[in-house]
Protein backbone atom coordinates (compact mmCIF):
# COMPACT_ATOMS: atom_id res chain seq x y z
CA UNK A 1 0.00 0.00 0.00
CA UNK A 2 2.96 2.30 0.60
CA UNK A 3 3.03 5.01 -2.04
CA UNK A 4 -0.32 3.94 -3.44
CA UNK A 5 -3.70 5.52 -2.72
CA UNK A 6 -5.52 3.88 0.16
CA UNK A 7 -8.67 2.18 -1.06
CA UNK A 8 -11.64 3.38 0.98
CA UNK A 9 -15.01 1.68 1.40
CA UNK A 10 -17.86 3.65 2.96
CA UNK A 11 -20.64 1.87 4.84
CA UNK A 12 -23.66 4.12 5.22
CA UNK A 13 -24.58 6.77 2.65
CA UNK A 14 -27.01 8.85 4.66
CA UNK A 15 -26.07 12.08 6.43
CA UNK A 16 -22.28 11.75 6.76
CA UNK A 17 -21.34 9.00 4.33
CA UNK A 18 -21.40 11.25 1.23
CA UNK A 19 -19.15 13.78 2.98
CA UNK A 20 -16.61 11.06 3.75
CA UNK A 21 -16.65 9.91 0.13
CA UNK A 22 -16.09 13.50 -0.98
CA UNK A 23 -13.12 14.30 1.28
CA UNK A 24 -11.38 11.01 0.55
CA UNK A 25 -11.93 11.49 -3.19
CA UNK A 26 -10.33 14.96 -2.93
CA UNK A 27 -7.24 13.55 -1.17
CA UNK A 28 -4.48 12.30 -3.48
CA UNK A 29 -3.55 9.67 -0.91
CA UNK A 30 -6.86 7.84 -1.05
CA UNK A 31 -9.46 6.56 -3.47
CA UNK A 32 -13.05 5.71 -2.54
CA UNK A 33 -13.71 2.47 -4.37
CA UNK A 34 -16.99 1.15 -2.95
CA UNK A 35 -20.01 2.08 -0.85
CA UNK A 36 -23.11 0.41 0.51
CA UNK A 37 -26.33 1.31 2.28
CA UNK A 38 -29.60 -0.39 3.16
CA UNK A 39 -31.35 2.19 0.96
CA UNK A 40 -30.59 1.46 -2.73
CA UNK A 41 -31.59 5.00 -3.74
CA UNK A 42 -28.78 6.42 -1.61
CA UNK A 43 -26.25 4.12 -3.24
CA UNK A 44 -27.52 5.07 -6.69
CA UNK A 45 -27.07 8.73 -5.79
CA UNK A 46 -23.45 8.08 -4.76
CA UNK A 47 -22.69 6.30 -8.05
CA UNK A 48 -24.12 9.21 -9.96
CA UNK A 49 -22.26 11.82 -7.91
CA UNK A 50 -18.86 10.12 -7.60
CA UNK A 51 -17.41 8.60 -10.74
CA UNK A 52 -15.75 5.24 -10.38
CA UNK A 53 -17.24 4.25 -7.03
CA UNK A 54 -18.82 0.80 -7.01
CA UNK A 55 -22.05 -0.17 -5.26
CA UNK A 56 -22.07 -3.18 -2.95
CA UNK A 57 -25.15 -5.05 -1.82
CA UNK A 58 -23.94 -5.45 1.77
CA UNK A 59 -21.20 -4.47 4.20
CA UNK A 60 -19.82 -8.02 3.97
CA UNK A 61 -19.52 -7.73 0.18
CA UNK A 62 -17.74 -4.39 0.53
CA UNK A 63 -15.29 -5.71 3.13
CA UNK A 64 -14.46 -8.74 0.97
CA UNK A 65 -13.09 -6.55 -1.82
CA UNK A 66 -9.32 -6.70 -2.26
CA UNK A 67 -9.18 -3.04 -3.34
CA UNK A 68 -10.70 -1.86 -0.05
CA UNK A 69 -7.90 -1.25 2.45
CA UNK A 70 -9.93 0.66 5.03
CA UNK A 71 -13.60 1.23 5.77
CA UNK A 72 -15.53 4.23 7.02
CA UNK A 73 -18.53 3.30 9.16
CA UNK A 74 -21.21 5.99 9.03
CA UNK A 75 -24.21 4.06 10.31
CA UNK A 76 -26.46 4.24 13.39
CA UNK A 77 -24.57 3.67 16.65
CA UNK A 78 -26.48 0.45 17.35
CA UNK A 79 -24.55 -1.50 14.68
CA UNK A 80 -21.10 0.07 15.10
CA UNK A 81 -19.68 -2.81 17.12
CA UNK A 82 -20.92 -5.49 14.71
CA UNK A 83 -19.44 -3.69 11.69
CA UNK A 84 -16.13 -2.84 13.37
CA UNK A 85 -15.62 -6.47 14.37
CA UNK A 86 -16.41 -7.67 10.84
CA UNK A 87 -13.97 -5.15 9.40
CA UNK A 88 -11.17 -6.39 11.65
CA UNK A 89 -11.89 -10.01 10.65
CA UNK A 90 -11.69 -8.90 7.02
CA UNK A 91 -8.31 -7.28 7.66
CA UNK A 92 -9.47 -3.68 7.22
CA UNK A 93 -8.57 -0.53 9.14
CA UNK A 94 -11.55 1.45 10.43
CA UNK A 95 -12.68 5.04 10.76
CA UNK A 96 -15.95 4.91 12.70
CA UNK A 97 -18.29 7.83 13.21
CA UNK A 98 -18.85 9.02 16.78
CA UNK A 99 -19.83 7.79 19.21
CA UNK A 100 -18.00 4.50 18.75
CA UNK A 101 -20.34 3.12 21.39
CA UNK A 102 -22.41 4.50 24.24
CA UNK A 103 -20.62 1.93 26.44
CA UNK A 104 -17.08 2.67 27.66
CA UNK A 105 -16.48 -1.06 28.22
CA UNK A 106 -17.49 -1.78 24.62
CA UNK A 107 -15.15 0.95 23.34
CA UNK A 108 -12.24 -0.59 25.24
CA UNK A 109 -13.14 -4.07 24.01
CA UNK A 110 -13.05 -2.81 20.41
CA UNK A 111 -9.70 -1.20 21.17
CA UNK A 112 -8.35 -4.55 22.37
CA UNK A 113 -9.70 -6.27 19.25
CA UNK A 114 -7.99 -3.65 17.06
CA UNK A 115 -4.68 -4.21 18.83
CA UNK A 116 -4.88 -8.00 18.60
CA UNK A 117 -5.79 -7.78 14.91
CA UNK A 118 -3.07 -5.23 14.20
CA UNK A 119 -5.64 -2.81 12.77
CA UNK A 120 -6.12 0.96 13.08
CA UNK A 121 -9.31 2.07 14.82
CA UNK A 122 -10.03 5.78 14.69
CA UNK A 123 -13.22 7.44 15.91
CA UNK A 124 -14.68 10.45 14.09
CA UNK A 125 -14.49 13.05 16.84
CA UNK A 126 -14.16 15.61 14.08
CA UNK A 127 -13.89 18.73 16.24
CA UNK A 128 -10.44 17.58 17.40
CA UNK A 129 -9.41 18.49 13.84
CA UNK A 130 -11.01 21.94 13.87
CA UNK A 131 -8.37 24.68 13.51
CA UNK A 132 -10.22 26.99 15.89
CA UNK A 133 -10.40 24.32 18.60
CA UNK A 134 -6.69 23.61 18.07
CA UNK A 135 -5.96 27.33 18.64
CA UNK A 136 -8.08 27.29 21.80
CA UNK A 137 -6.13 24.32 23.14
CA UNK A 138 -2.86 26.02 22.20
CA UNK A 139 -3.86 29.12 24.18
CA UNK A 140 -4.61 26.99 27.23
CA UNK A 141 -1.56 24.69 26.97
CA UNK A 142 0.84 27.59 26.47
CA UNK A 143 -0.41 29.45 29.53
CA UNK A 144 -1.79 32.29 27.45
CA UNK A 145 -4.98 32.28 29.55
CA UNK A 146 -3.09 31.59 32.78
CA UNK A 147 -4.49 28.95 35.11
CA UNK A 148 -7.64 27.50 33.56
CA UNK A 149 -10.65 27.97 35.87
CA UNK A 150 -13.60 26.71 33.85
CA UNK A 151 -15.04 26.02 30.40
CA UNK A 152 -18.57 26.60 29.16
CA UNK A 153 -19.90 25.03 25.94
CA UNK A 154 -23.14 25.75 24.09
CA UNK A 155 -24.37 23.70 21.11
CA UNK A 156 -27.95 24.50 20.16
CA UNK A 157 -30.20 24.68 17.12
CA UNK A 158 -33.73 23.85 16.00
CA UNK A 159 -33.08 20.26 14.89
CA UNK A 160 -32.05 18.00 13.32
CA UNK A 161 -33.87 15.57 15.61
CA UNK A 162 -32.60 12.00 15.80
CA UNK A 163 -34.40 8.82 16.86
CA UNK A 164 -31.49 6.48 17.60
CA UNK A 165 -29.79 8.63 20.27
CA UNK A 166 -30.69 11.68 22.34
CA UNK A 167 -29.23 15.17 22.26
CA UNK A 168 -26.55 14.27 24.79
CA UNK A 169 -25.14 11.38 22.75
CA UNK A 170 -25.53 13.29 19.48
CA UNK A 171 -24.50 16.86 20.33
CA UNK A 172 -22.77 16.77 23.72
CA UNK A 173 -20.45 14.05 22.42
CA UNK A 174 -18.69 16.76 20.42
CA UNK A 175 -18.18 19.03 23.41
CA UNK A 176 -17.21 16.24 25.80
CA UNK A 177 -14.53 15.13 23.34
CA UNK A 178 -13.28 18.72 22.97
CA UNK A 179 -13.19 19.36 26.71
CA UNK A 180 -11.49 16.03 27.50
CA UNK A 181 -8.88 16.78 24.84
CA UNK A 182 -8.29 20.33 26.04
CA UNK A 183 -8.09 19.44 29.73
CA UNK A 184 -6.18 16.23 29.06
CA UNK A 185 -8.31 13.78 30.99
CA UNK A 186 -11.72 12.49 31.95
CA UNK A 187 -13.94 14.26 34.51
CA UNK A 188 -14.27 12.63 37.92
CA UNK A 189 -17.73 14.06 38.55
CA UNK A 190 -20.63 14.41 36.11
CA UNK A 191 -24.10 15.77 36.82
CA UNK A 192 -26.87 16.31 34.29
CA UNK A 193 -30.50 17.15 33.72
CA UNK A 194 -32.48 16.76 30.51
CA UNK A 195 -35.93 16.78 29.02
CA UNK A 196 -37.75 14.64 26.43
CA UNK A 197 -40.40 16.85 24.84
CA UNK A 198 -40.68 15.45 21.31
CA UNK A 199 -40.09 11.72 21.79
CA UNK A 200 -40.52 9.43 24.74
CA UNK A 201 -37.20 8.64 26.50
CA UNK A 202 -35.12 10.52 23.90
CA UNK A 203 -33.94 13.80 25.38
CA UNK A 204 -34.09 16.93 23.22
CA UNK A 205 -32.20 19.16 25.66
CA UNK A 206 -29.53 18.54 28.29
CA UNK A 207 -27.54 20.55 30.81
CA UNK A 208 -24.29 18.88 31.91
CA UNK A 209 -21.86 19.83 34.71
CA UNK A 210 -18.39 18.31 34.89
CA UNK A 211 -15.45 18.50 37.31
CA UNK A 212 -12.01 17.32 36.21
CA UNK A 213 -9.33 15.95 38.57
CA UNK A 214 -7.29 19.14 38.03
CA UNK A 215 -10.13 21.18 39.53
CA UNK A 216 -11.29 22.61 36.21
CA UNK A 217 -15.06 22.97 35.97
CA UNK A 218 -17.05 22.61 32.76
CA UNK A 219 -20.66 23.13 31.74
CA UNK A 220 -22.36 21.98 28.53
CA UNK A 221 -25.76 23.02 27.17
CA UNK A 222 -27.11 21.13 24.16
CA UNK A 223 -30.54 21.33 22.53
CA UNK A 224 -32.51 20.45 19.41
CA UNK A 225 -35.22 22.89 20.51
CA UNK A 226 -33.48 26.24 20.47
CA UNK A 227 -34.33 29.07 18.03
CA UNK A 228 -30.68 30.12 17.63
CA UNK A 229 -27.85 28.03 16.24
CA UNK A 230 -24.87 28.35 18.57
CA UNK A 231 -21.51 26.59 18.53
CA UNK A 232 -19.40 28.26 21.23
CA UNK A 233 -16.91 27.43 23.98
CA UNK A 234 -15.67 29.95 26.55
CA UNK A 235 -12.45 29.32 28.48
CA UNK A 236 -11.92 31.45 31.59
CA UNK A 237 -8.41 31.68 33.00
CA UNK A 238 -6.52 33.69 35.58
CA UNK A 239 -4.91 35.96 32.97
CA UNK A 240 -7.22 36.03 29.98
CA UNK A 241 -10.40 34.57 28.57
CA UNK A 242 -10.76 32.89 25.18
CA UNK A 243 -13.90 32.26 23.15
CA UNK A 244 -14.22 29.81 20.29
CA UNK A 245 -17.21 30.59 18.11
CA UNK A 246 -17.62 28.33 15.10
CA UNK A 247 -20.05 30.84 13.59
CA UNK A 248 -18.12 33.98 14.56
CA UNK A 249 -18.20 36.62 11.80
CA UNK A 250 -14.72 37.95 12.59
CA UNK A 251 -12.97 34.64 13.16
CA UNK A 252 -13.28 31.52 15.29
CA UNK A 253 -11.21 32.80 18.23
CA UNK A 254 -11.49 35.87 20.43
CA UNK A 255 -8.97 36.61 23.19
CA UNK A 256 -10.31 38.85 25.95
CA UNK A 257 -7.66 40.58 28.02
CA UNK A 258 -9.94 40.64 31.04
CA UNK A 259 -9.47 39.24 34.51
CA UNK A 260 -10.05 39.78 38.20
CA UNK A 261 -6.90 40.71 40.15
CA UNK A 262 -6.18 40.83 43.87
CA UNK A 263 -4.68 44.06 45.12
CA UNK A 264 -3.01 43.61 48.52
CA UNK A 265 -2.46 46.33 51.10
CA UNK A 266 0.57 46.65 53.32
CA UNK A 267 -1.27 46.49 56.63
CA UNK A 268 -3.71 44.12 58.32
CA UNK A 269 -3.61 41.64 55.43
CA UNK A 270 -6.32 43.51 53.62
CA UNK A 271 -6.98 43.06 49.90
CA UNK A 272 -9.43 44.10 47.24
CA UNK A 273 -10.60 42.23 44.15
CA UNK A 274 -10.56 44.46 41.08
CA UNK A 275 -11.86 43.85 37.56
CA UNK A 276 -9.26 44.59 34.89
CA UNK A 277 -10.68 45.44 31.48
CA UNK A 278 -8.58 45.03 28.34
CA UNK A 279 -8.78 44.76 24.60
CA UNK A 280 -10.33 41.96 22.57
CA UNK A 281 -8.01 40.52 19.92
CA UNK A 282 -8.81 38.25 16.98
CA UNK A 283 -5.77 36.06 16.24
CA UNK A 284 -5.36 34.75 12.69
CA UNK A 285 -6.42 31.13 12.34
CA UNK A 286 -5.77 29.27 9.10
CA UNK A 287 -9.04 27.48 8.55
CA UNK A 288 -9.45 24.15 6.80
CA UNK A 289 -12.35 21.72 6.62
CA UNK A 290 -12.18 19.59 9.81
CA UNK A 291 -13.52 16.48 8.06
CA UNK A 292 -10.73 16.73 5.45
CA UNK A 293 -8.14 17.19 8.22
CA UNK A 294 -9.57 14.15 9.99
CA UNK A 295 -9.30 12.13 6.77
CA UNK A 296 -5.64 13.12 6.45
CA UNK A 297 -4.97 12.05 10.04
CA UNK A 298 -6.64 8.70 9.37
CA UNK A 299 -4.59 8.12 6.22
CA UNK A 300 -1.40 9.02 8.13
CA UNK A 301 -2.30 6.47 10.82
CA UNK A 302 -3.02 3.81 8.19
CA UNK A 303 0.32 4.35 6.44
CA UNK A 304 2.46 4.82 9.55
CA UNK A 305 0.54 2.29 11.68
CA UNK A 306 0.39 4.83 14.48
CA UNK A 307 -2.34 5.41 17.03
CA UNK A 308 -4.59 8.40 16.22
CA UNK A 309 -5.55 10.96 18.86
CA UNK A 310 -9.19 9.87 18.74
CA UNK A 311 -8.54 6.17 19.31
CA UNK A 312 -10.71 3.65 21.17
CA UNK A 313 -9.40 4.67 24.60
CA UNK A 314 -10.20 8.32 23.90
CA UNK A 315 -13.67 7.24 22.77
CA UNK A 316 -14.04 5.24 25.98
CA UNK A 317 -13.36 8.40 28.01
CA UNK A 318 -16.13 10.19 26.13
CA UNK A 319 -18.46 7.20 26.59
CA UNK A 320 -17.78 7.18 30.35
CA UNK A 321 -19.12 10.71 30.60
CA UNK A 322 -22.10 9.91 28.36
CA UNK A 323 -22.97 6.87 30.49
CA UNK A 324 -22.96 9.00 33.64
CA UNK A 325 -24.99 11.71 31.92
CA UNK A 326 -27.61 9.32 30.56
CA UNK A 327 -27.93 7.63 33.96
CA UNK A 328 -28.67 10.96 35.60
CA UNK A 329 -31.03 12.13 32.86
CA UNK A 330 -32.84 8.80 32.88
CA UNK A 331 -33.01 8.79 36.67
Amino acid sequence: MKGEPVGIGVIGCGRWGPNHIRVFSENEGSRPVACCDTDPDRVAAMKQRFRGIEACGSAEELMARDDVDAVVIATPVSIHRELVEKAFRAGKDVLCEKPLSVSAAECRELGRLAASAGRILMVGHVFLYNAGIARLKEGIDSGEVGDLHYLHATRTNLGPVRKDVGAAADLATHDISILNWIVGGVPEVAAAAGGSFLQDRVEDVAFIDLRYPSGVLANIHVSWLDPVKVRRITAVGSKRMMVWDDLGPRGPIEIHDKRVVREDYSSFGEFQLLVREGEVSIPPVKMAEPLAAQARAFLDAVRERGSPVSDAEFAAGVAEVLEAVEERIGG
